[in-house]
């Protein structure tokens, strides 16, 4: 297999950037808040909890509280009582115990995002309610040859979604290789934004913004403002990034450093791909190397246009935004200086990626996504419907039966004027077109971007499990507005 080329290696987030999306509210704390946000303190990590013995256990409290954000003291929602929860790091075959306790004033439950795991009972279950008060164990076995990478768990309660990840509930998940690829450091960096009122409160979003999809203007890195990460010329690191937003896309840049891209959500390429940007919709992880150069660089994400719902205006870009570079922000700021170290070490090799571009086909089937205004809109807001194939999302009704062990071709289309990511849960996706346009090589992703006024292939294997779990737009919003279906394997 030959090396992914960049045009690729941009394929992956969407087929190139190519499309609508993301306009990127500043960097800026909401003007009426208690003070302004502190940038430029050394970037923390969260917790890491990992296995041992081939098992993790521990317990979540999602609550909501006085925590940390940005430097300041915000009345926000957090794991344990941080933004993020604990970085949980696990081999293929262990097995994770999650005692989740809710702590919040409403439901909530918990989504292992990108895991390929159960959603039977106990497992990734995304319709299993968890009340105030009241707690819940939860239990998955990873297949032995589940794939390394980074994933993410969020709750997954219908109809409040968007909110509670706007909060601050959530944390990353790193399935470890099982052949370590030499870095001087293994940095996870989860991006999230949100806003604050004048008394410090995660601020409550409008109708209309949950319709364009919320942005908060506070956009974070592992909870912190435009951190400083340090590091010596010619070191190799590892950055796995996690994007944590309702709505924002990340298009990743980061100039004057070489970068290289290991793979995009639990997709990994045979060779490491040399990438100057990448794209990742709500959802989307990346797996990154970079060869430090000497000097200083900013990691940004630049303006990327998502587009916009028929007759609705985006929210001008707010904060500090170049003149030269309208829509930008600043998630980071790298400093690279010192003695130069000794080169990085050779990668260790890494199997082909499947490809099921030749098994057979058991069914084809498509799926429309539209978002209009009207009567019918989900979430009994009265003012938008969020559709697929014509029906807002109900948790009574199977809305696609599938037969365990079979590949089908999905085509999902998007007939609306703004992009939308699409997420299966438990089973990944190869993508077989976007427009069109074929990738060359087998590309796997569990959150793939339909462009506005477009449509994109993927293949499924529904193999390993069975059971009953969703597939959604993961711009929440829209997803707990009712653009999400119900899919039974048996």
């Amino acid at each position: 297999m030959q090396p992914v080329s960049r045009r690729e290696a941009l394929l992956v987030g969407a087929l190139g950037l190519a499309g609508t999306a993301a306009g990127a509210a500043g960097l800026a704390w909401t003007l009426t808040s208690r003070g302004a946000p502190a940038t430029g303190a050394a970037l923390t990590h969260p917790v890491e909890l990992r296995s041992a013995g081939g098992r993790l256990a521990l317990e979540l409290q999602a609550g909501r509280g006085l925590l940390e954000l940005a430097g300041r003291q915000a009345t926000a929602l957090g794991y344990n009582g941080a933004i993020p929860g604990p970085t949980l790091r696990l081999r293929a075959g262990d097995e994770l115990s999650i005692r989740l306790t809710n702590r919040l004033a409403g439901p909530t439950n918990l989504h292992v995002h990108g895991l390929h795991v159960s959603p039977q009972g106990n497992g990734d279950n995304v319709f299993v309610r968890v009340d105030s008060g009241e707690t819940f164990d939860y239990e998955y076995r990873l297949p032995a040859d589940h794939p390394p990478g980074v994933y993410w768990y969020h709750p997954h309660h219908h109809g409040m979604v968007a909110d509670q990840i706007f909060g601050g509930l959530f944390g990353a998940i790193v399935v470890e290789d099982t052949i370590p690829i030499p870095a001087a450091m293994d940095r996870v960096l989860v991006v999230s934004d949100t806003d604050l009122d004048a008394a410090g409160n995660v601020r409550k979003v409008a109708p209309t913004e949950r319709m364009a999809g919320r942005e908060g203007a506070i956009v974070l890195v592992n909870g912190q403002s435009n951190p400083r990460l340090s590091a010596y010329p010619g070191q190799r690191e590892r950055w796995r990034l996690v994007n944590a937003c309702v709505a924002r896309y990340l298009r990743l840049q980061l100039d004057g450093q070489g970068m290289q891209l290991l793979g995009m959500d639990s997709g990994h390429f045979q060779a490491p791909a040399p990438v100057d940007e990448v794209l990742l919709a709500p959802g989307n992880r990346a797996d990154l190397l970079i060869t430090m150069a000497a000097g200083e660089s900013v990691l940004r994400a630049a303006y990327y246009d998502r587009g916009s719902m028929p007759g609705m205006m985006r929210r001008a870009p707010a904060g500090r935004v170049p003149a030269d570079r309208p829509g930008e922000v600043s998630l980071a700021t790298l400093q690279v200086a010192g003695q130069p170290g000794a080169g990085p070490a050779g990668l260790p090799p890494r199997p082909a990626p499947a490809d099921l571009r030749r098994i057979p086909v058991a069914a084809h089937r498509q799926f429309l996504l539209a978002a209009g205004m009207g009567s019918m809109g989900g979430g009994g807001t009265g003012m938008a419907a969020f559709t697929i194939n014509g029906r807002s999302f109900n948790p009574d009704r199977t809305d696609t039966t599938v037969a365990a062990g079979s590949v089908e071709e999905w085509t999902v289309v998007n007939t609306s004027s703004m992009d939308h990511p699409f997420h299966l849960h438990v089973w990944p996706m190869q993508i077989i077109a976007v427009n069109g346009v074929a990738p060359v090589s087998p590309l796997w992703q569990d959150v793939v971007n339909v462009p506005a006024n477009g449509q994109v292939s993927v293949r499924v294997a529904f193999k390993d499990f069975t059971g009953r779990s969703a597939y959604h737009c993961h711009i929440l919003d829209h997803e707990d507005l009712g653009m999400m279906g119900a899919i039974e394997v048996h």
